[in-house]
């Protein structure tokens, strides 16, 4: 290659296969005046010689150094840009700097081959040039070319003359010129031209640095290789380290292993960069803080707390003493994530260590500080004297915060005039400190003190100032003083914050300046507020003094229409409305908006309807829900479920219901919640067929699943119609959907379920319940003595018996349920005894024990006993009831003493009750142990009468009588007789 230029002449040729020259525009050498450099690039005489410390043979530039005779002294160093053609190498274009004293110029630019062709333009602009950087003595730039014509990477040279010029031997010049030459690149390469160097190299550059690479490469030059790639790309720079690391150039290169380090660390690729520094032992490195430092960097920079920590313990693990960087890395992190435990660790490490960190002493006053620990704080300040550590501005600055924010103003005072002693000019960053901390502590002559030597101090109050100027006044309450603060912040061409805002409001409303308040809020749009945050600035201010009702005024003074334009506004007005209970004004917000959005106005009306709802507000909820726009098309589920509920609590079950026929047959599709709602809403109103319409409607619904409140509403609901059916199936729903059962779920289904499951499975989810350590209430132990008291398991009814006394939950019913079932059982002993306790716990004796005490003395043949307990009965005057009257009749009955069953059937009329099936059944089993038999057959006869129709045991109790007193043939009438009113029955029934 041939560079022409018109400003020098070095006489500088090696014997390489690509060459450079420069000469004149006519392409001779110029005269004296002018100076021409002749250059040339080789293959391999860089590396035998070792004159490139890059160790490539593609960058050529370390060797090629020129120096004019007599004008000025001037260098060019070339890096050759090569690109594969049809397998062959070619020089397509190369980068170089050139460096000259003052007034030596470069002007023509010419490039030729060997071979004599012409391949660029004779003209400047064809190369492409950099800012020239003036260093020391020289003038340095950078520029870049392209070449028309690419040269072949290499060219045959016929003899020793193929490169001569003038007659002269440019073999012979190389020896003399290599020690200059070497000189040069030492200076050159190691000076800051370098780094410059590597920060300009263009993408092309770079690719044909890397592509010139080869396994003969040096490792400096291979380490300068990858320091270029570590600040373009991660991912290359991991790929040309692990070429490194395959050709054995990373041994007791510790300089490698930290450039890919730092590249891991910015991929966050951790389980990589762990086995790195494995590996950097194996490969006799030394691990020392630079390598864990370049972790702990990335991971100070983007706020990794838990990495960063555990880089710092690997670290103390593997012996590596941390330097002053890494504690200031790691306080910084700290004290950016308030992380105090791990501060606290790390400031203790850096203290045994002896080493001083200005850093992290301030980091450690600023956590403490921050979380309110200032004694704490102080006693870092107390430590950081003690150590003999001298603090810079910044932890000057910290301290002067920690003593303000705690009010110690006197402390802090000191700390400034320490820092005028110490020589350090004064800061507004101080002062503004300062007067904040006076502003917090209401000592606001303090403050304006301050403020006004200021001037004095040769400072100017920045934005900072005024705003804790006005910050202070609003804590004193000093509207005035406020005022002209603010006032004078505007003057000065700064800009209030929304805590200046937001303090001048509160403090005009506390003083009634609702024209203030005007000014404030239109300054705050000016300042580009959003209308939302305004209007919540305002109604938080009025709502603190109880006079929301002037807001209203106040944004028509200002900005009403701009409200009524957006949707966010006009919803925050109308809600602080009627949590004032404004509903007028709430609605005038509604009307009059001028926003068009179907979904978030219905949004904001249910948000309105259920805040009513929920404050026990249902007229206004009524009235909301008037005023909504009426849409015939479309019915809103929510809504108008919200709206049955209401008029269900109001006990409009009318209005209630007619909403719900007009959403049905809106055809929309009903939810959950909606079938829930409108199941409540006739549960409510007693219509609980109606209710169990609609859960027949929902469970033909296969997507929709009731949630634990619907489930208890069905079984309730089938327990009140005694469906036991209907009950089994909802309880085996419960448990195919998998819902968590609660406590309330729990009893739930032990009370309604009692008598439709099998008395296993319900036993089964009573201790399931008692395991689980929920809590049975009194209803639930008596559905379980009932149960296990009817299945004849006293021994766990006993159990029941004694939880629900221990807890303190028997009542009335639970020694009821208890006596009827050691009652039935014949256990008069327990019978007597629970009697007793009864009694003893304080309780009356109600009719349902003297029923169950008669019941079971009278089948037990102990008539005394009977007599006794109708004789307690009259003396307690407790009423007989049918059952008492039917066991009387029974118990005489079967004795055969037909009088006192007259009599007893008397006194039963004379008390205004009518015998009901059960005593006329037992009437004619009496007639029939008498041997009465026509009186038997002629209650049959008055039964008919009287509209009661007999059942199997009225014919069965006839036709036992008959065969007992030898009236065989009437017996076989009746009992055709009873078999056909049977047939009859089913036939009805099918």
């Amino acid at each position: 290659l041939f560079l022409l230029s018109s400003s020098f002449r070095v006489p500088l040729l090696t014997r390489f296969n690509d060459a450079v020259e420069i000469v004149n525009s006519t392409g001779e050498p110029s005269e004296d005046s002018m100076s021409s450099l002749r250059l040339a690039a080789g293959l391999d005489i860089c590396e035998s010689k070792q004159r490139n410390p890059f160790g490539n043979s593609n960058l050529c530039a370390v060797d090629l150094f020129g120096v004019i005779s007599s004008r000025s002294c001037s260098s060019i160093r070339f890096t050759a840009i090569r690109k594969e053609f049809a397998g062959e190498s070619f020089v397509v274009g190369g980068r170089f700097g050139l460096s000259a004293k003052p007034g030596v110029t470069f002007k023509n630019y010419k490039v030729y081959g060997l071979d004599g062709i012409d391949r660029s333009v004779s003209t400047i602009d064809s190369v492409k040039k950099t800012e020239a950087v003036q260093i020391g003595d020289s003038v340095t730039s950078e520029a870049s070319m392209t070449l028309n014509n690419p040269v072949p990477k290499v060219l045959e040279l016929q003899s020793k003359n193929a490169g001569r010029k003038s007659g002269r031997n440019i073999w012979s010049r190389l020896q003399r010129m290599q020690k200059a030459s070497q000189h040069k690149v030492s200076r050159i390469v190691s000076g800051r031209n370098c780094s410059s160097f590597e920060d300009k190299i263009s993408d092309g550059d770079l690719e044909a640095v890397v592509s010139g690479i080869h396994p003969d490469s040096s490792v400096e030059h291979c380490n300068w290789v990858l320091k270029v790639l570590e600040k373009r790309s991660e991912e290359k720079t991991v790929e040309f380290f692990e070429w490194m690391n395959c050709h054995g150039k990373l041994k007791e290169n510790t300089d490698a292993y930290c450039l890919a380090l730092r590249a891991l660390a910015r991929k966050e690729d951790w389980s990589t960069a762990m086995m790195l520094l494995q590996e950097m032992t194996s490969d006799e490195c030394e691990l020392n803080a630079q390598a864990f430092n370049s972790l702990i960097y990335v991971c100070a920079k983007r706020g990794l707390v838990g990495w960063g920590t555990k880089w710092f313990h690997m670290m103390l693990e593997q012996g590596i003493r941390p330097n002053v960087a890494t504690i200031g890395m790691l306080m910084g992190l700290y004290q950016k994530k308030c992380s105090l435990s791990q501060a606290e660790f790390a400031f203790g490490r850096m203290r045994s260590l002896k080493l001083k960190c200005t850093t992290a002493y301030s980091a450690m006053i600023v956590i403490y500080t921050r979380l309110g620990l200032y004694n704490k704080s102080e006693e870092v300040i107390s430590v950081m004297d003690k150590d003999e550590v001298l603090p810079d501005l910044e932890n000057l600055l910290v301290r002067l915060n920690a003593y303000s924010q705690q009010g110690k103003m006197e402390a802090a005072e000191t700390v400034l005039e320490s820092m005028l002693k110490a020589g350090i000019s004064p800061n507004i960053v101080a002062y503004n400190t300062l007067i904040t901390g006076y502003g917090k502590a209401a000592h606001m002559k303090a403050a304006k003190h301050l403020f006004q030597d200021l001037e004095s101090v040769g400072l100017d109050p920045d934005e900072t100032t005024y705003r804790s100027m006005i910050e202070g006044f609003g804590r004193t309450d000093n509207y005035k003083e406020a005022l002209w603060y603010y006032d004078k912040l505007k003057n000065s061409g700064f800009q209030p914050n929304s805590s200046n805002f937001y303090t001048l409001i509160n403090l005009q409303a506390r003083h009634g300046d609702e024209k203030g308040t005007v000014q404030t809020l239109e300054d705050m749009r000016r300042a580009g507020c959003q209308y939302s945050s305004i209007v919540s600035s305002i109604i938080q201010a009025y709502e603190r003094i109880g006079m929301v009702e002037k807001v209203p005024r106040i944004l028509e003074a200002s900005f009403y229409e701009n409200i009524l334009l957006d949707p966010t506004s006009c919803s925050i007005l109308v809600m602080a409305f009627m949590k004032c209970s404004l509903l007028d004004d709430a609605l005038r917000v509604l009307q009059d908006k001028r926003w068009e959005d179907c979904d978030f106005e219905e949004n904001l009306y249910h948000l309105l309807i259920c805040s009513c709802k929920d404050a026990g507000h249902f007229e206004n909820a009524v009235k909301i829900y008037m005023q909504m726009p009426n849409s015939e098309i479309h019915q809103n589920l929510h809504i108008t479920c919200s709206m049955i509920d209401i008029y269900s609590a109001m006990g409009r079950f009318t209005d209630a219901e007619n909403l719900y026929l007009k959403l049905k047959g809106s055809g929309v599709t009903f939810d959950m919640v909606a079938y829930s709602i409108v199941v409540r809403m006739y549960i409510r109103a007693g219509s609980l067929e109606n209710a169990c319409v609609v859960l027949e409607m929902m469970e033909k619904e296969k997507d929709i699943v009731p949630d634990i409140y619907l489930f208890r509403d069905m079984l309730r609901t089938y327990q009140k119609c005694d469906m036991t059916q209907k009950l089994a199936n909802v309880y085996y729903w419960i448990l195919k959907s998998g819902i968590a059962w609660d406590e309330a779920m729990y009893n739930c289904v032990i009370n309604c379920c009692g008598h439709a499951l099998p008395v296993d499975e319900l036993s089964r989810l009573y201790e399931e319940m008692m395991q689980n350590g929920h809590a049975a209430n009194t209803i639930t132990f008596n559905v379980m003595l009932d149960v296990y008291g009817k299945s004849g398991l006293l021994k766990k009814a006993r159990k029941v018996f004694w939880m629900a006394r221990k807890q303190g939950l028997a009542d009335v019913i639970s020694y009821n349920t208890m006596i009827a079932a050691h009652g039935k059982s014949k256990d008069i002993k327990s019978m007597e005894s629970v009697f007793q306790k009864m009694q003893s716990a304080g309780f009356p004796v109600s009719l349902e024990a003297y029923n169950s005490l008669l019941d079971a003395y009278g089948k037990d043949n102990r008539l005394e006993e009977f007599n006794d307990v109708l004789q307690k009965m009259k003396e307690s005057k407790c009423l007989s009831d049918h059952y008492t009257y039917n066991i009387m009749i029974n118990i005489y009955g079967r004795k055969g003493w037909i009088e006192e069953v007259s009599r007893v059937f008397a006194e039963l009329k004379e008390h205004g009750l009518e015998p009901d099936l059960y005593s006329y059944n037992t009437l004619i089993k009496a007639y029939g142990i008498a041997g009465m038999v026509e009186e038997a057959v002629n209650v049959v006869q008055e039964m008919r009468l009287k509209g009661i129709k007999p059942d199997r045991i009225t014919y069965t109790n006839l036709i036992t009588a008959l065969q007992r007193n030898e009236n065989f043939l009437e017996a076989v009438k009746w009992s055709l007789w009873m078999r056909q009113m049977e047939r009859q029955v089913e036939f009805c029934s099918l």
